[in-house]
């Protein structure tokens, strides 16, 4: 991300099976972020999961690969407004 701006890159390079996680129950105020591949530039190195603040009125999107024809896209995980 440059600024407030996502760089969207596709690589032909897709992420591994995810990692197998002891999920922690958040504390009060905290939400669980899974953990995901990130693209260091040259291979896939592992992100664990971890509690975040939380966000009154949000839930978060976690990180995520997503196959577009012949290239793997990350998209970054974010705070999207809740359908309530």
């Amino acid at each position: 991300m440059i600024g407030n701006v996502p760089v969207l890159v596709g690589i032909k390079f897709a992420p591994p099976a995810p990692r197998a996680e002891v999920i922690v129950t958040p504390a009060a105020g905290y939400v669980w972020s899974p953990g995901y591949w990130h693209w260091s530039g040259n291979k896939h190195d592992w992100v664990a999961g971890r509690q975040i603040g939380e966000r009154q009125g949000y839930h978060w999107m976690a990180d995520r690969w997503e196959q577009r024809g012949d290239l793997w896209h990350h998209e970054q995980g974010h705070w999207d407004l809740s359908l309530r």
